[in-house]
């Protein structure tokens, strides 16, 4: 039996790309997923243990992910968990490694804009568009897209980050701990 996981964390390492001789594309990274708990007592954010995963992408997921991630970002990730122990000489260890399924950024933390990659957008026996050319737009959605200012991004997470998760609210914002049936509902 197969076991499935869905983690969130930091790139922590450069996404390294390769093609196999068979022509297999694979990318592969370090993720960091750290957990962050809100002690109610002493009023902080206290950190906890981080968990390191070797992220693996095949096939069309893996050029999407070596064109879109970068070190430092923050994403999401579903795939197979494999967890192996190894040996090397004197040393031995255990290998937690995830096959992902999917890998996008972590919305919580920023913005991306999804651009469609013409192998993906070409149905079967339907001719793929131009070379290059850019994934077709309803009008509607184009009309709606405001452009953001580059410094109006948020920056990729720093080396420090990966050991420790912010806090993603606004101070003395509600938690979904806080909130209670009956109030209310906050804007988180």
């Amino acid at each position: 039996m197969t076991d499935h996981i869905t983690l969130t964390g930091v790139v922590a390492t450069t996404p390294r790309s390769l093609r196999t001789s068979e022509g297999l594309a694979i990318t592969s990274f370090r993720l960091a997923s750290a957990q962050r708990r809100y002690d109610r007592v002493a009023g902080t954010w206290s950190d906890g243990e981080t968990n390191w995963y070797t992220v693996t992408c095949f096939r069309a997921l893996a050029e999407n992910a070596a064109a879109s991630v970068t070190k430092g970002e923050r994403v999401l990730v579903t795939g197979r968990l494999r967890v192996r122990p190894w040996e090397s000489g004197d040393k031995s260890g255990t290998s937690v490694e995830v096959d992902a399924d999917a890998l996008g950024h972590d919305l919580l933390w920023g913005r991306t804009r999804f651009t469609r990659s013409t192998a993906a957008a070409a149905a079967p026996g339907a001719e793929s568009p131009a070379q290059g050319a850019p994934a077709p737009a309803d009008e509607a959605d184009a009309a709606q897209e405001a452009p953001v200012a580059p410094d109006a991004r948020v920056a990729p997470a720093t080396a420090s980050d990966a050991s420790a998760v912010d806090d993603p609210g606004e101070p003395g914002a509600p938690t979904v701990d806080e909130w209670s049936p009956g109030e209310a509902e906050p804007v988180f």
